[in-house]
Parts: C-alpha cells; sequence; structure tokens
C-alpha cells in the first residue's frame, strides 16, 4: 500500500484525467512511478555515491537520466 501527498495543481490535473477517461488515479499515479523509476533511481544513486566519495572519476554524474541509458545501451 502507498499513500502519496501531490501538490494541489498535480491532484486537480489528476482527478481530470481520470475523470476524462474512467480510469483510476490509482493506475496514471502507477503508470508514472513504472515509466520514470529508472531515472529517479539513477539520480538518487549518483547523489549517494557523490555524497559518500563513491564516485572519484565522476562516471554517475555523466549520465543525464534514462535518455543517456537507452543511447548508450547500445554500444
Amino acid at each position: 500500500m502507498l499513500a502519496i501527498r501531490l501538490p494541489e495543481d498535480i491532484e486537480k490535473r489528476l482527478d481530470a484525467l481520470a475523470a476524462a477517461t474512467g480510469r483510476t488515479k490509482t493506475f496514471y499515479a502507477r503508470e508514472a512511478i513504472v515509466r520514470h523509476i529508472d531515472e529517479i533511481e539513477t539520480e538518487a544513486m549518483a547523489a549517494k555515491a557523490a555524497e559518500e566519495g563513491d564516485d572519484p572519476f565522476g562516471a554517475f554524474s555523466e549520465w543525464d537520466g534514462a535518455a543517456d541509458r537507452r543511447a548508450y545501451a547500445g554500444l
């Protein structure tokens, strides 16, 4: 179970989207998390590594979220 507080403007947009499409707010919250967890995770791990000094060559700082991972995936 997950409970989240959203800024009022986002909550209103989510309400409107759910009403317009007949889907639940939970459906759209889940979709947003699933679609963006990779970039959020990368940013969080990079910040943690930088804080702890575990990134001596700045490797994580070169990543620009999911877009860079996709670009480098073909290498």
